[in-house]
This record gives C-alpha cells, structure tokens and sequence, in this order.
C-alpha cells in the first residue's frame, strides 16, 4: 500500500510488524521478521528516514512506530513537494524548448487557412495583447468586423495603447468616417495615410498577422513570429504612422473644420467630403479656400500640413 509514497515491500513489512509489537528491539523485531539482524537494521535506517518510527535513546534502543495517518500525511507531503518539484523544473525544460522552437525557420511564419480559423486566431492574439497593438486598416473585410471594433475597444479600456492607419477607402464606405472618428474617441490614436499597403494586425511587437492577398477577402492569412520580417513590418507600419495625417476625436476644437482637413489631406474630392460630412459641395469648397487663406497654403496638401503643425489637428 505504501509503495507509490516510496517505501519498499520489505520496509513496509517491517513497519507493519513493528505496530504489532511496538517498542520492541532490531533482534525482537528481526525474529518477529524471520530475518538476520544486518538485513533488519537496513531496514529500520530507512524507515527512520521515512519518519516511519523513532528510536530510543536506551540501550539497546527500543522501536517506536509512527502513528499510520500521521505518518501517511507526512509521506504524500514528501511526495506533493517532490512532484511541485518535477513539475517546476518540466516548466524550465519546455521553456527552453520553445526558446529553440523559436528560431527555427519552419516556426517563424503560421499559415491560417478559412475565414473562421483566420477570425479565432486573430481574436486569441487580441486576447493576448497587454501593451500595444498596430493596426492598417484597409477593405476587403470579413463579416467579423463588428465584434473585433468591441474587442479593441475592450483593449483600450484597459490600458492597451492602440495605433491605427486607416486607408481613404475604408473612410469611404458607409459609416466608416464616423466608425474612425468613434475610435479616437475611444482613445485609439488613429491616422489616415492615402496608400496603406495591406491590412496588418501587431500585438505587442510579438506577433502580426496579414493575409495572404492584399486585395481580395481569401481563405488565408500569415502569422508572422519574431524575425527580421516581423521587425520589417512594423518598421513600415511607423513609417507609414510618420506620412499619415492624424484623425481627431470629436472633443477636438473646430472638429468639423478639423475632419474636413483630415479628409482633405488623405485624398478625398470636394463631393466626398461633403457627403461624410453632411455639407454642401459649396460650403466644403468655401470652407477650403478660407482655410487655405488663413494657412497661407497654396495646395490642398500643403493645407493639411500646415494645419497638422498648427495643432489644428491633433494628434
């Protein structure tokens, strides 16, 4: 019965007939036993060891055994510690096995196949994200759009830093100015640039995802672990952060003028502008010229510049 907490047959043997003649000494003990005294004595070290008896200090010493449930508890506890240990150091061990893992080229680069494992895969490493996550955001989307905005907005309510770069097109489908100025409200730090590459996801700088096509909804998307590529994309993601033109929440001073600005430096026509924003063509055109005037701007670009370093825009 005891051999799974470490005592031995024989040892075991020995401790039951020492609770059937308690005190006795190692010669009473080894004839009780049928055994030579040498072979006894071994006995009675381990189980001393064990915790399993005591020994008298007389002469000859007499055998105490240990009370059964206390000395089963102090076994499994021996046997509990022994085994935090063994689980602590498998720990340690598959540590260093993903640290090799790591680098290995087969496991720098993940192919997700199907919308859905794209979907749950991207969800599991929003999940993951405790410090920052870099996103260009341009069309095609999946359906799954509405539910990763909650999820971001769930990131930025607990402290994530979240930095965004919106493509002209995905401003320029129905709801999408008001869904960007949403998000810098929210507390996202949003820009627009008027070429973002690719869609693209970093979380933490650990891991970044992409799909396979830059222009088409496909079946498939890349993970992309810790190398050189994962470093070039977010190098292209600040390089990009530093052309883009910043989009600014609604408590923004002039936030119309502001959004009219923003809109403007990111490539969108007079007409664009007015739909987004409710206004006439005219009044957007007015607006613009008054703008520029009070600028001292002499394009449309060059306006947005200077209201940017003006903080007419902020960031």
């Amino acid at each position: 019965m005891l051999e799974s907490l470490g005592v031995e047959p024989d040892d075991e043997a020995a401790y039951r007939a020492l609770l059937q003649t308690p005190g006795c000494t190692i010669p009473e003990l080894a004839q009780h036993l049928g055994c030579d005294d040498q072979d006894t004595t071994a006995r009675v070290g381990r189980l001393e060891k064990l915790g399993l008896l005591t020994m008298t200090s007389d002469e000859p010493a007499h055998l105490l055994p240990t009370r059964p449930d206390v000395a089963v508890d102090a076994l499994v506890a021996v046997r509990r510690a022994e085994l935090d240990r063994v689980r602590a150091e498998a720990r340690v061990m598959l540590s260093e096995l993903r640290a090799q893992e790591q680098h290995r080229p087969e496991n720098l680069v993940e192919v997700i196949v199907g919308q859905e494992a794209i979907a749950a895969r991207f969800f599991q490493l929003l999940n993951g994200t405790q410090q920052q996550l870099l996103v260009l955001d341009r069309p095609p989307y999946a359906s799954e759009a509405d539910e990763s905005d909650t999820q971001v907005r769930g990131l930025l309510s607990e402290g994530v830093v979240v930095h965004g770069i919106y493509s002209p097109d995905s401003l320029d489908i129905p709801g999408g100015v008001d869904e960007a100025f949403s998000a810098a409200d929210a507390g996202e730090t949003s820009r627009v640039h008027p070429q973002v590459p690719m869609k693209l996801a970093v979380f933490d700088g650990k891991a970044a995802l992409l799909p396979l096509s830059v222009d088409q909804l496909v079946d498939s998307a890349l993970v992309v672990h810790p190398c050189a590529l994962l470093d070039a994309l977010s190098e292209m993601f600040w390089l990009l952060w530093e052309q883009a033109v910043p989009v600014v929440p609604r408590t923004t001073t002039d936030p119309t003028d502001a959004r009219l600005m923003t809109l403007l430096t990111a490539g969108f026509k007079d007409d664009a502008i007015a739909r987004q924003l409710g206004l006439s063509s005219r009044t957007v055109g007015r607006r613009v010229a008054e703008l520029m005037e009070a600028l001292g701007a002499r394009t449309r670009f060059q306006a947005g510049i200077h209201a940017q370093r003006r903080q007419l825009l902020e960031d």
